[in-house]
């Protein structure tokens, strides 16, 4: 056989009888006659040189090999179904569909939004919150804002900020370690860390503190859920200090060192390579490079 593929018509034909197991409600889904579809059907059997359906009094029934094939034929309509979606959605230049993380959407970009619009009035923004990475290839999402270490194979990934980081604790956990006086003591504190695991280690370096065990301790992918364990007193943890003010200002945390600003841990623009030079992202890029 040769790489040539089977004609369109006859696989929605077997696909559609497939699903019905029935040759007359698949007729009447793709608005042909029944003796079409079986026309069609015989195309692709005869093409495949194997038989698909066995046809009984009553309907028809999968064969073996028509039970193997359909699988990846309808994962086959599927991904052209999803393809063709986002190809539709990219086509609209007015819509940017930007997901961030709940508090730099909240503390950072909705407050600038006004100078965006002023400057790019014929786009139209949606603002997802997320925290999880973003599957490009499956998702209505253009760019995404992300904190962390900026590494992502595959994207684009353009500095966008630098905040402050501060390490901070539940104040009955610091009550029963007592203050640490030096960085290197946090080395043999229970931590808790980001979804990367790689900010404490940055941390320590940045304080000069070059010799320490593995630094171990459970993760999180969400900002609001890495509070909430150092709340619980579960371990130190490391967040940007405008997230935690109100908690410190209040006592429920306890500030273990002044807050340290950690270029490479940082909140990055992030989008696919091949879609970097799109009118819509290029303008958001340029704007928000520019603001910070």
């Amino acid at each position: 056989m040769t790489n040539r593929l089977p004609p369109l018509n006859a696989l929605k034909a077997f696909e559609a009888a497939a699903r019905h197991l029935s040759i007359k409600r698949a007729a009447e889904e793709l608005c042909v006659t029944p003796g079409a579809v079986s026309q069609l059907i015989k195309v692709l059997e005869e093409y495949l040189n194997v038989k698909l359906f066995e046809r009984v009094t009553r309907g028809i029934y999968l064969t073996d090999a028509g039970r193997d094939y359909l699988p990846s034929i309808r994962n086959a309509f599927r991904q052209i179904g999803e393809a063709s979606e986002r190809i539709v959605a990219q086509a609209d230049s007015r819509l940017l569909t930007i997901s961030a993380t709940p508090f730099f959407a909240s503390a950072w970009l909705i407050p600038r939004l006004a100078s965006f619009r002023s400057a790019q009035p014929d786009i139209d923004l949606q603002i997802v919150t997320s925290t999880a990475l973003v599957d490009f290839s499956r998702s209505d999402v253009d760019i995404a804002i992300r904190h962390g270490m900026g590494r992502y194979p595959g994207l684009q990934s353009d500095h966008v900020v630098t905040g402050e980081i501060i390490a901070i604790a539940a104040p009955a956990l610091v009550a029963n370690l007592g203050q640490p006086e030096k960085p290197s003591d946090l080395t043999r504190w229970p931590l808790v860390h980001d979804s990367e695991r790689k900010a404490w280690d940055l941390w320590f370096e940045t304080h000069g503190v070059l010799e320490r065990t593995t630094v171990r301790g459970p993760s999180f992918d969400d900002s609001g859920l890495l509070l909430r364990a150092v709340l619980a007193g579960q371990g130190a943890g490391l967040l940007p200090a405008a997230l935690v003010e109100e908690e410190l200002r209040d006592g429920r945390l306890s500030q273990l060192f002044p807050p340290k600003r950690m270029e490479d841990f940082a909140y990055y623009l992030v989008c696919p390579d091949n879609r970097r030079n799109q009118p819509k992202i290029v303008a958001f890029r340029d704007w928000i490079l520019s603001v910070r």
